[in-house]
């Protein structure tokens, strides 16, 4: 995880959305513990409260499960749950965006994709 924070989002939200990114990319896996609050604090100079805030945040989202004196863990299903909400977050918030502005610049299925093909989109 890099050290980069924005201004857009509170830094919590920063945080778990990495740790979601790990989880979709496979770097984190079923069962895989998480880094504990305290170290994440410390490497990222980070507050323990945001730390915990974020674990929190995956913990409601049965991302990670809380065990008793040992940490937290990726939960099974974790990834595949992440995709099917990302998904769905991606077509209802958006790609409405994404078309529209598509259609703003006056572009075409074809134009895209030979973009695509061409290392344009990455």
């Amino acid at each position: 995880m890099s050290h980069d924070w924005n201004n857009n989002a509170p830094i919590y939200r920063q945080l778990k959305d990495r740790i979601v990114a790990m989880l979709l990319d496979g770097l984190l896996k079923p069962g895989d513990p998480l880094p504990s609050v305290r170290q994440i604090a410390a490497d990222f100079q980070l507050n323990p409260i945001t730390v915990s805030r974020a674990y929190q945040e995956l913990a409601d989202a049965t991302l990670v499960e809380k065990r008793r004196g040992i940490g937290m863990y990726v939960t099974d299903g974790a990834r595949e749950k992440l995709i099917i909400s990302e998904r769905e977050r991606f077509l209802q918030e958006e790609w409405p965006q994404m078309l529209e502005r598509i259609r703003r610049l006056g572009m075409n299925m074809e134009e895209l994709l030979s973009a695509a093909n061409a290392g344009g989109a990455k």
